[in-house]
């Protein structure tokens, strides 16, 4: 595979900083971010007016995925590289950190060496910020003050894409997505727990508000795995009216939204009687889901589509469709510091 140079990579940073700032958020004094693959930016997006107010270039490079910091005032963004996972293409070897008051780069953190960095998640206790290290499988830990790798956890498997963490802060569980596994790793003792078949190919991965459950989509056939956490193991399939993708639980634990893009859907699960309760059109090839704080609203990136869809989740109505960039993915939600 190839690697990128050695040199550190430099971002150019052309974010209007007084339109972050003073742009109206009515919508829970928050802001929506979303990973532009095909542009090779972060979108921010405020969420009163429905708009994408500003981008960040990376600087001929792409992150997939991004975080923001618990206090809304730093973005995380794991620069992955110019393929798909599993697929030839480019190492990324780097995550950039942005100020979101200043619209100024914070940090880039070098990894030393081509890695696939790509999701990225804060634990819920330790305020340590975890990232996916595909080519390394491993988990890399990560002090968001200093910006320093401070430890790894390894996840056993390759092509460890997407993780979760549990709400105690205490165990991890990543989508491994070529093997088709689940690994449940031990995030104090560092170290995997047990590896979970389910199928040849898996993809994301969500957990429920009471850390009962696990979820990921099986690519082999339309059907979503149900992990049961007490017993780690593959305890319900859903069926789905397509292979699912990016999924997100709303904050009453009621229902799964999940992405379906081979049929432009979006799917709403029932969790209590654990199937599909209806189906919503979006744009072309939806990717992710994120559930807003205050669980009026779920955004679905639309990658084909270059747009994220605001659903009401009061009637799963589509409110509105938001202009963002070329290959929408991965969303965060950042509050207003």
């Amino acid at each position: 595979m190839v690697r990128f140079c050695s040199y550190t990579l430099i971002v150019a940073i052309v974010v209007n900083a007084s339109a972050i700032r003073s742009a109206p958020r009515d919508a829970g004094s928050g802001m929506l971010l979303v990973a532009n693959k095909g542009d090779r930016t972060m979108g921010i997006i405020d969420p009163g007016s429905g708009k994408q107010i500003s981008t960040v270039p990376e600087n001929g490079v792409t992150g997939h995925e991004l975080i923001a910091s618990p206090d809304g005032r730093t973005a995380y963004i794991p620069i992955y590289g110019n393929s798909g996972v599993g697929k030839p293409g480019s190492d990324g070897r780097n995550m950039i950190a942005v100020d979101l008051a200043t619209g100024k780069i914070a940090g880039d953190l070098d990894f030393g060496h081509g890695v696939r960095p790509h999701c990225a998640q804060f634990g819920p206790k330790n305020g340590l910020l975890y990232v996916s290290t595909e080519l390394d499988q491993s988990i890399s830990i990560i002090d968001p003050k200093t910006l320093k790798v401070i430890g790894a956890v390894p996840t056993g498997q390759a092509e460890s894409h997407m993780f979760v963490i549990a709400h105690d802060g205490k165990r991890a569980y990543t989508a491994n997505v070529g093997p088709g596994t689940v690994s449940v790793l031990d995030l104090d003792a560092r170290k995997v727990l047990k590896i979970i078949p389910i199928s040849s190919n898996t993809q994301r991965i969500a957990i429920s508000v009471d850390d009962k459950k696990v979820f990921t989509s099986d690519q082999t056939k339309p059907r979503l795995a149900v992990i049961d956490t007490s017993s780690d193991k593959v305890s319900a399939w859903i069926d789905l009216p397509g292979l699912g993708y990016g999924a997100a639980p709303t904050a009453d634990g009621k229902w799964l939204v999940i992405a379906v893009p081979n049929v432009n859907k979006v799917a709403v699960i029932d969790l209590l009687a654990m199937r599909v309760a209806q189906t919503i059109d979006v744009p072309k090839a939806p990717q992710e889901v994120i559930v807003r704080p205050d669980g009026k609203i779920a955004y679905v990136s639309c990658d084909s589509s270059a747009k994220v869809a605001a659903i009401r989740t009061s009637d799963w109505k589509v409110d509105s469709l938001i202009d963002a960039g070329k290959g929408a993915d991965g969303l965060a939600w950042a509050g207003q510091p």
